[in-house]
């Protein structure tokens, strides 16, 4: 079935195998299954809609609306909404079916929802057991951590995400079971190093790229079992670290760079996979157009997780089942157009926020709930009468089979990582009346306000009192601090202290990975045919699987 995306007007394909998956999802109500129609966006819009109800770094500082703490939130004082601090937001006291409403059929869906997410509270952060972790978001089992997101079972670490069992690193983006790592991306149990990407068990290394079982290497590219090279050129111990010694930083990050251009490109990374296409993927099967995905199974269009099943156009699902354009639902089963539902959760339906809830539609910030639609508590017969009499309305006015629209998202548009997959400017946003929300960063109670380019190259003379001042970022002349511990990495990695905001930090290591996009050309070594992340215009050699191993091994 070709079909034409109605927001960027690309022309796209619905299979037979998405077909028999919409009716494999569509859920039954009164005996009578209630079919999900194919989508009107293609995949890449659809996924840009469901980022939009995902903020993971933007945090604020602001008063809990009930009990009037000071938190850190991912909503701004001064909105609207109702936003609870942990205590508040999972009290016995808190029951969200006091703000429940009657569905009136004359009026859309999406109206009397929004108007539910208005009036009911919503949690402060997505966070779980922590200790001394408050700037934590999206984010379980921490400790002592700092602006960490999307990140589980670390400590020590600050400003980083998608970071997983790891200790003492900082600015790194999706890396695991590592210690001591600055500025990392897509790499794996690896130590003391800094700069690194797509690096597999290496240690003391430093710029190096697609590097496995390395040890004190510099600036190497495509290297596997090496100790002692720079710029890929074999020393013995004694030339390397007299070399090590006199290497200017800026001049072996610019020969690195000239290294790594020239290094032919594997397709993907796909690492024990079967059947599967997509770019990230560890041990995975059936999973097609997939991304940053561990033990999947049977998935489509999905991204971030560790062992989801049967699913399709989700964000975020670990350990969940039979989903269906969806975001941030960890170990839940059979939920379709849902975002940030808590774990083990059931057979919901345009639900936000809510936990440990089954058989609900429409609803926002339930707790252990069911049979509840716009948070209104019905039995069980009542509640399979009146949902399919909605679906009926959603279908004349195309709401139903589409997940929530982008214009009343609680975030504005810029705070969450669509902004990271599909930039915009304040003005395309606008124009599409998606809400924006400029930076107003204060200057912070300091001694000092100082240039990064002013700030003294070697950390040993960096004094301790830099915790006073603010350092204004090169690049975007956005204030920053440095914290205490971040100052203690630095000096025991001999770093120097960086010149850039950390959100322009982040922003630069998501520019390093490769777009959530497939595109088909083949081979630049024996023309078979490929299906990658790299554009067909882009300047890399792209080898299949079987030519990139010939040339590295």
């Amino acid at each position: 079935m070709q079909k034409t995306c109605h927001q960027c007007q690309t022309a796209f394909e619905i299979m037979q195998n998405d077909l028999s998956f919409y009716e494999k999802v569509s859920p039954v109500f009164n005996g009578k299954k209630e079919l999900i129609p194919p989508p009107t966006l293609c995949p890449d819009c659809r996924l840009q809609r469901r980022l939009t109800y995902r903020n993971e770094l933007r945090l604020y500082r602001r008063n809990c609306s009930k009990c009037n703490a000071e938190i850190v939130a991912m909503f701004p004082d001064g909105i609207s909404y109702r936003v609870y601090c942990h205590d508040c937001w999972w009290s016995t006291s808190f029951d969200a079916r006091h703000f429940g409403q009657e569905w009136d059929a004359s009026r859309s869906f999406s109206e009397q929802f929004f108007e539910l997410v208005g009036a009911t509270p919503l949690p402060h952060l997505i966070i779980g057991d922590a200790e001394n972790s408050a700037f934590t978001n999206y984010s379980w089992q921490n400790r002592n951590c700092y602006i960490l997101s999307s990140s589980d079972y670390n400590e020590d670490c600050y400003y980083s995400t998608y970071l997983f069992r790891s200790r003492s690193c900082v600015d790194c983006t999706f890396v695991d079971d590592s210690e001591l790592l600055y500025q990392c991306v897509d790499s794996k149990k690896c130590y003391g190093s800094c700069f690194l990407q797509q690096c597999q068990n290496c240690s003391d290394c430093k710029y190096c790229y697609d590097c496995h079982s390395c040890r004190d290497c510099i600036g190497c590219v495509g290297q596997r079992n090496k100790q002692y090279c720079i710029l890929n050129e074999q020393l013995t111990e004694e030339e390397y670290e007299k070399r090590k010694k006199n290497l200017p930083s800026a001049e072996i990050a610019e020969q690195f760079e000239m290294l790594r251009r020239k290094l032919p490109r594997r397709f993907a990374e796909l690492e024990q996979c079967e059947h599967s296409t997509g770019d990230h993927l560890r041990s995975c099967k059936n999973a097609k157009h997939c991304f940053d995905l561990v033990e999947a199974q049977d998935c489509t269009y999905c991204c971030l997780g560790l062992k989801p099943t049967d699913c399709m156009d989700c964000t975020g699902i670990p350990g969940s089942e039979l989903l269906y354009q969806s975001v941030a639902c960890p170990e839940d089963y059979s939920l379709q157009f849902c975002a940030v539902i808590w774990p083990k959760s059931s057979f919901l339906q345009y639900c936000l926020f809510s936990r440990a809830s089954q058989h609900c539609f429409g609803c926002v910030s339930l707790h252990k709930n069911e049979y509840c639609i716009l948070n209104k508590q019905y039995t069980k017969e009542e509640y399979e009468r009146l949902v399919p009499r909605i679906i009926a309305s959603m279908r004349e006015n195309g709401e139903w089979g589409e997940f929530f629209p982008i214009t009343p998202s609680p975030f504005a548009y810029n705070e969450t990582v669509a902004q990271e997959y599909f930039p915009m400017t304040k003005e395309e946003a606008s124009k599409r009346k998606w809400k924006w929300r400029d930076e107003k960063d204060e200057i912070p109670k300091v001694t000092k306000v100082i240039a990064a380019s002013q700030l003294p190259d070697a950390i040993d003379n960096i004094p301790d009192d830099i915790l006073n001042w603010a350092i204004m970022c090169e690049a975007t002349k956005r204030p920053f601090k440095i914290i205490k511990q971040e100052l203690g990495f630095y000096r025991t990695m001999r770093l120097p202290v960086p010149h850039l905001h950390p959100d322009e930090r982040h922003r630069r290591r998501i520019a390093l990975r490769n777009p959530r996009k497939l595109w088909r050309h083949p081979c630049a070594k024996c023309a078979k045919e490929m299906e990658t992340t790299y554009a067909p215009n882009r300047p890399e050699t792209v080898y299949c699987e079987s030519c990139y191993f010939d040339e590295i091994y």
